[in-house]
C-alpha cells in the first residue's frame, strides 16, 4: 500500500518538566486502565501493554506502581476520554485523545490551542473518517514473506506490512492487536519492538510547509502542555 507510518508524538522528556507531563499521563492512564480492567496485568492485557510502552518510554517502576495502586482502592478521580478533531495549521488533519474529570475546562484549552494557532477546530467526526484505526508494530528485520506468513497462519487480518532501511512495520486492524503481538512474538522470540501500540494511522499526508511549519511546532507544544491531552495524531509531514 506504500502508506509509511507517520510518528504523530513530537520530542518528549527533553527536560524536567516535560518529563513531570509524560509521567503524569502515563499515571492517569494506568489509573484508569487498572481501575477499569483490574490491576493484574495477565488479566489486563489493556494494562500490560500500557505498562510495556511506560517502561520503554522509561517511566520510572514507582510512577506505574502508583498508579495501580491507587485503583486498587476503587475511589480517586474519575475521568472520562474525551476526543477533539479538526484542522491543523497549513491544513493537516489533526486528532486530540483527551482524559478528563472536566470536560469544560479540557475543551476550552484545547480549543484554544487551534484558535490561537490558525487552526479550527470541528465537529465529531469532522475527520477521524479519514484515519486507520490500527495496531502498529515496527520492528528490526527484511522477512516480510515470512511475517505475513506467520500472522496468517494466526488468521490475523492484516491491512499492509511494509519493508523499509531494514525494519519492518505491520498494521492490523486495533482489535486484533493481542492475537498479532503474540504471533509475532512467537515468530520471533526474541523480538524487539520499536513501535507497539493503537494508533490512528492517516489515510494520506498533507505537506506542511513554508511560515506553516513553526506554527505548526508552536501548535503541537501547546497541546503537549495541556495535562488532559494525552495522544495527538495528524497526517502533516514536514520538511526533513
Amino acid at each position: 500500500m506504500g502508506r509509511a507510518f507517520q510518528n504523530r508524538k513530537e520530542s518528549m522528556a527533553k527536560t524536567q518538566g516535560a518529563k513531570t507531563k509524560l509521567y503524569s499521563r502515563y499515571g492517569k492512564e494506568i489509573y484508569m486502565c487498572a481501575k477499569n480492567g483490574g490491576i493484574d496485568p495477565d488479566s489486563n492485557l489493556a494494562l500490560r501493554r500500557l505498562i510495556d510502552k511506560a517502561k520503554k518510554d522509561q517511566v520510572p517502576t514507582h510512577v506505574i506502581d502508583r498508579g495501580i495502586d491507587k485503583a486498587k482502592g476503587g475511589g480517586g478521580e474519575d475521568y472520562s476520554t474525551a476526543r477533539y478533531e479538526g484542522f491543523g495549521p497549513g491544513g493537516c488533519m489533526v486528532i486530540v485523545d483527551c482524559l478528563t474529570d472536566n470536560n469544560k475546562r479540557t475543551f476550552t484549552e484545547v480549543r484554544q490551542c487551534f484558535v490561537k494557532n490558525d487552526a479550527k477546530i470541528g465537529a465529531p467526526g469532522a475527520v477521524s473518517h479519514m484515519f486507520d484505526h490500527q495496531a502498529v508494530f515496527a520492528f528490526a528485520g527484511d522477512d516480510e514473506e515470512g511475517c505475513l506468513e506467520a500472522l496468517m497462519m494466526e488468521d490475523v487480518d492484516v491491512a499492509d506490512i511494509e519493508c523499509e532501511d531494514g525494519k519492518l512495520t505491520v498494521f492490523v486492524p486495533h482489535t486484533e492487536y493481542n492475537k498479532a503481538r503474540t504471533a509475532l512474538a512467537e515468530w520471533q522470540a526474541d523480538i524487539d519492538f520499536e513501535v507497539d501500540e493503537i494508533s490512528f494511522v492517516p489515510q494520506n499526508t498533507h505537506e506542511v510547509s513554508g511560515d506553516d511549519v513553526a506554527v505548526f511546532e508552536k501548535f503541537m507544544d501547546m497541546l503537549n502542555d495541556c495535562d488532559d491531552v494525552q495522544d495527538v495524531y495528524h497526517n502533516a509531514e514536514l520538511p526533513a
